[in-house]
């Protein structure tokens, strides 16, 4: 039976995706879910054939993912799919280390209510996908999650290196979590935060995301 593709739709109001984006969108989701794992070969054709999209847009979207750490060209071979570092994990979790603690910092002294009942929101749309062990769902939460309270910060250049290191870091979340204790330890850690976030607590939320990233940093280097 051929493969039957999925492909990402714009959200309501929203402009339709081009092919290069839709084409980005889904190889993109394949290789952070594992579908295609570290070390495969991607084949143009092949993948143009399954998504029903050009082999141009297709070519693109490889073009895109390579900037990006997620696949590299090897000469006479072809592009295959960035093998795992531990290193650059530990490279990752540094930055966020520096970066996110201080972000949420300022997110404690600037969220409006909107923004904490939108990350409440969240955080509640998590639970039933924890008892279902949905982690492809589960690490599309924990992104926006992140990516909500780096907006609340008010400074998007700080947003902008936040949502860069998490994009890079899809895959390991998707490794690294595949046991129901983990899943709901994330969970009450980002409770933590939000919960001191909206105390306006800015040491313990800042305290509650040091927490939280180094209980990933632990957790990603036993499973790597």
């Amino acid at each position: 039976m051929a493969e039957q593709a999925i492909l990402p739709r714009q959200r309501d109001g929203q402009a339709p995706l081009s092919l290069r984006d839709r084409a980005y969108r889904e190889i993109k989701r394949r290789i952070n879910c594992l579908e295609f794992r570290p070390g495969d070969y991607l084949n143009e054709a092949r993948i143009s054939r399954t998504l029903r999209i050009g082999r141009t847009p297709v070519h693109q979207a490889l073009d895109r993912l390579m900037l990006e750490g997620l696949v590299q060209v090897i000469p006479r071979k072809g592009v295959v799919v960035q093998p795992i570092s531990l290193d650059q994990v530990l490279h990752i979790l540094e930055m966020r280390l520096l970066n996110e603690p201080h972000c949420v910092g300022l997110a404690v002294d600037r969220a409006i209510p909107q923004e904490i009942e939108r990350m409440r929101a969240i955080l509640g749309a998590a639970t039933p996908l924890i008892k279902s062990r949905n982690r492809e769902e589960l690490m599309n939460l924990d992104r926006a999650f992140h990516h909500q309270i780096s907006q609340a910060s008010r400074n998007p250049v700080l947003s902008d290196v936040i949502t860069m290191l998490h994009e890079r870091s899809l895959r390991f979340w998707f490794i690294s979590l595949n046991d129901d204790l983990q899943l709901r330890r994330i969970h009450q850690e980002h409770r933590d935060v939000l919960d001191a976030i909206e105390r306006r607590d800015r040491k313990a939320a800042i305290e509650a995301m040091r927490e939280h990233i180094e209980s990933s940093r632990q957790h990603i280097a036993r499973a790597i």
